[in-house]
């Protein structure tokens, strides 16, 4: 099948097709899973960007602290209009909901396409499939957006606009609370040039008849700086924390950000990126919205040499964001694996 709706739309299911089923789900999921011990962290984006310096210091020490701690934490007062977030939720809804044929014509197999939808998260490769259905979009720095439906680009276009603002601000305080000057990684990286590099990726998880046998996302964690993400209000994230799963519940209109492998490897380990994973249901069709935004993708990422500390030396080697997103698609997802490949050994 091209897509998880489709076969979900084709026949009742009463139990899952063999090639879904994750062997050792069931035995991890529920007991792992944790309230947290501690509050997710809040990040005020108003404050971040406030002129009482008192404020910004202050917020910049949580941002630090949250990518320390956690590599998570919720973006709330961020400016992001709510009939916004709306209008691209149901937008992307209405691109989900085109006929098949519609869709297929973005069914691209190479990595760069401009615009790629798709199953699973590399069909060619996966030994077991993901219940989850994608669309991705190269949307910086050339701009794309399929055709249908209708208001799709504009809506997309302002709100990835927004998101790419957010995420250059919130790499700002992230610099300044590692000690850094408050460009130093924009500039570093190009992240604020013209050349910068956003994707747009939107998942839908349908209802699964055996949601406790499948995988919406397996454990991972993303390329790039950061990720932005966004949900339809269905529950179905959860994050790593101190070696147990936390379901995350978003406040109403907040952001979920992760930090990503680059932001690892410039840090030189100090900000890890999180392992996070979706989980399906089966009651209600989930659908998530995220942005990675890393640097042009011929980029040499490497450690800062601000940040590598003369008795432990350099932890990652250095890597274009071009070859790492090539490493990383040529595999299945899994865990931290191409991040690993690129530790020094011990």
């Amino acid at each position: 099948m091209f897509s998880v709706k489709e076969l979900v739309e084709s026949v009742p299911l009463t139990s899952l097709p063999s090639n879904y089923i994750f062997r050792n789900t069931e035995s991890n999921r529920h007991c792992l899973l944790m309230e947290p011990e501690e509050t997710v962290p809040i990040i005020d984006f108003s404050l971040l960007t406030s002129h009482d310096p008192h404020q910004r210091s202050k917020t910049i020490t949580q941002l630090g602290n949250a990518c320390l701690n956690w590599g998570f934490f919720m973006v709330i007062n961020h400016g992001v209009a709510e009939t916004l977030r709306d209008e691209m939720v149901r937008e992307t809804e209405s691109f989900f909901d085109l006929r098949g044929e519609e869709k297929k014509q973005y069914a691209g197999k190479k990595l760069f396409d401009p615009i790629r939808c798709g199953t699973s998260f590399n069909a060619n490769v996966d030994k077991t499939l993901l219940w989850r259905d994608y669309l991705k979009i190269h949307v910086h720095p050339h701009f794309n957006a399929p055709a249908k439906p209708s208001g799709f680009s504009k809506v997309l276009q302002e709100y990835c606009e927004k998101t790419r603002e957010m995420a250059n601000e919130l790499l700002r305080g992230i610099s300044e609370s590692l000690g850094l000057e408050e460009r130093y990684i924009n500039e570093k990286l190009g992240v604020e040039s013209s050349e910068s590099h956003q994707l747009f990726v939107a998942n839908m998880y349908p209802p699964c008849p055996q949601p406790e046998l499948a995988m919406g996302l397996p454990p991972h964690s993303d390329h790039g700086l950061l990720t932005i993400l966004m949900q339809n209000g269905i529950q179905g994230l959860q994050v790593m924390h101190k070696g147990k799963w936390v379901l995350i519940n978003p406040l109403p209109n907040s952001f979920l950000v992760n930090t990503g492998d680059h932001m690892e490897i410039l840090t030189n380990g100090k900000y890890k990126s999180v392992l996070h994973r979706a989980v399906v249901n089966n009651k209600a069709t989930r659908i998530s919205i995220g942005t990675a935004h890393g640097p042009p993708l011929d980029t040499l990422v490497s450690p800062a040499k601000e940040l590598v500390a003369d008795d432990a030396g350099q932890t990652y080697l250095g890597i274009t964001y071009r070859n790492y997103l090539e490493l990383q698609q040529s595999k299945s997802l899994s865990g931290k694996s191409c991040l690993d490949r690129l530790r020094f050994s011990m």
